[in-house]
């Protein structure tokens, strides 16, 4: 029983590419709080600062998430090592690069081999950002196409929502702590997954399906994609507001965390779905 269970939710949905259910969502959405807890004790015993430098340090690794995904999505890697760039694995791979890219670039900082940890950090990102980048340039070329025109409409519709979303909190809701630049960031990250999104059900001449079982219920309901939109307003409007609540009673290193958590979930699946619609795969 336990052991059809698994299988049923964790594994063949792994395994097989399949949608994802509201038990196995629940479930990874735990995990993630938990993780996030975890990280920030990890974080507090190393003396590692959990602040904007951090988390603006760790962006590169949130497209490398993206990117690897896509890189698994193409079928360059045929070993059973492609299960380890399928979500949610992949979030354990980027985990243990980016842990590993952090702590040597800490260590370094503390030897005097360089002034701050984050410039090896990131640029370990940049770098895998770089190859993963190069490795699906060469796919496209060779293999498929790079659909410029569905690059630059989905970067405008995500950019226009994003611009339109802020001057609404700032201009309307008065909201001056929007412009943080993390909050942008976590305003571009999720409009980007509704754009992309929203073309690749409704425009996008494969006409690709809502995996996660919250928007494919709303896109159901409504008939239209372009409810994505909706859904990110409704989750990240009010994220804001308490998240400013919640930085202005004074935790900022769990705020930080939780903040690029939000990032995370918004942004990798749309850099994710973005080149995959350019690759057209």
């Amino acid at each position: 029983m336990i052991r059809e269970f698994i299988y049923k939710y964790y594994i063949d949905p792994i395994r097989y590419g399949e949608a994802y259910t509201l038990v196995d969502t629940l479930t990874y959405a735990l995990i993630l709080i938990v993780a996030v807890y975890v990280v920030y004790l990890g974080l507090r015993r190393y003396k590692i600062a959990v602040d904007s430098e951090l988390v603006l340090a760790t962006l590169p690794f949130v497209v490398l998430g993206g990117l690897l995904r896509v890189v698994e999505d193409t079928g360059m890697i045929t070993s059973d090592l492609r299960y380890l760039l399928i979500t949610p694995l992949i979030f354990f791979t980027i985990f243990a690069v980016a842990a590993i890219a952090l702590f040597v670039g800490k260590l370094a900082e503390n030897t005097g081999l360089i002034p701050r940890y984050s410039r090896f950090y990131a640029g370990a990102g940049i770098v895998a950002c770089l190859v993963a980048t190069g490795a699906l340039v060469w796919f496209g070329l060779t293999e498929t196409t790079i659909a410029l025109d569905v690059l630059a409409t989905i970067l405008a519709l995500a950019l226009i929502t994003s611009l339109g979303l802020w001057a609404f909190l700032v201009y309307v809701l008065k909201w001056d702590y929007a412009s943080n630049i993390l909050y942008k960031l976590l305003i571009f990250g999720h409009m980007l997954d509704a754009s992309a999104t929203s073309y690749g059900i409704e425009i996008h001449p494969i006409h690709y399906v809502e995996q996660h079982v919250v928007g494919s219920t709303l896109i159901d309901a409504t008939g239209t994609a372009f409810s994505m939109f909706f859904l990110k307003l409704a989750v990240i409007i009010p994220a804001i507001y308490v998240l400013e609540m919640y930085r202005r009673e004074g935790n900022l290193a769990l705020w930080h965390l939780i903040l690029l958590a939000m990032i995370v979930v918004g942004m990798a699946p749309g850099i994710r779905d973005l080149v995959r619609m350019v690759l057209y795969v």
